[in-house]
């Protein structure tokens, strides 16, 4: 009788060990399924994309109209846009430092958007360039213009003075961007001007 006591209390002792080892084993994946969430959390949001888009309207006296459309996303800003109204050939696209298109002749938009302060020349030159040169763009017979640009030197709104693109404008020139002439490359008069505004 005694030996059947204690072959039952070691199996109630074997019992409660095995419960209790199972209860660890149905924690763990829960608590790894979480991690794995709370992973996916953070990678939905450094992929979240973020859009926006902006009206050209004309200055100094010119017929020029046109969208632009920023795309940020996995740390990529693309840049897409259509312009009308120009005269056929090459005109000068940029980003300049004020959202402000208030002024007919566009210049209330201030001068390139050159956070770094460098020399104005061609987006990558080695002896720099501002993080507003975006360069020239060419209009066909009909006065239209497609400009495309991706880049990771900008952002929408992640508050970094150098990448920010928000608060800035958009303005399109009347001639040709020569990548070399200071402060902005001898464009001309501003023919057209978006403020970069969410």
């Amino acid at each position: 009788m005694k030996t059947l006591k204690l072959f039952v209390l070691s199996c109630a002792i074997l019992s409660f060990i095995a419960c209790k080892d199972n209860k660890k084993d149905t924690e763990t994946p829960d608590n790894t399924e979480m991690k794995e969430d709370m992973d996916n959390d953070d990678m939905d949001k450094t992929s979240m994309e973020k859009k926006m888009s902006i009206t050209l309207s004309p200055k100094s006296d010119s017929n020029v109209e046109g969208t632009i459309n920023f795309t940020e996303k996995n740390g990529m800003v693309t840049m897409v846009g259509t312009v009308t109204g120009l005269e056929e050939g090459q005109h000068a696209i940029h980003i300049h430092e004020k959202a402000d298109c208030s002024a007919s002749d566009g210049t209330s938009a201030g001068g390139h958007w050159n956070p770094t302060a460098q020399p104005h020349g061609a987006w990558g030159d080695a002896s720099g360039y501002h993080k507003g040169d975006i360069g020239n763009m060419t209009a066909n017979a009909n006065g239209r213009a497609t400009i495309s640009k991706t880049t990771d030197e900008w952002c929408i709104g992640c508050g970094d003075e150098t990448k920010d693109i928000l608060g800035k404008a958009v303005i399109v020139h009347i001639g040709v961007d020569d990548l070399k002439s200071q402060p902005s490359g001898d464009a001309g008069a501003r023919i057209g001007c978006a403020g970069i505004i969410e």
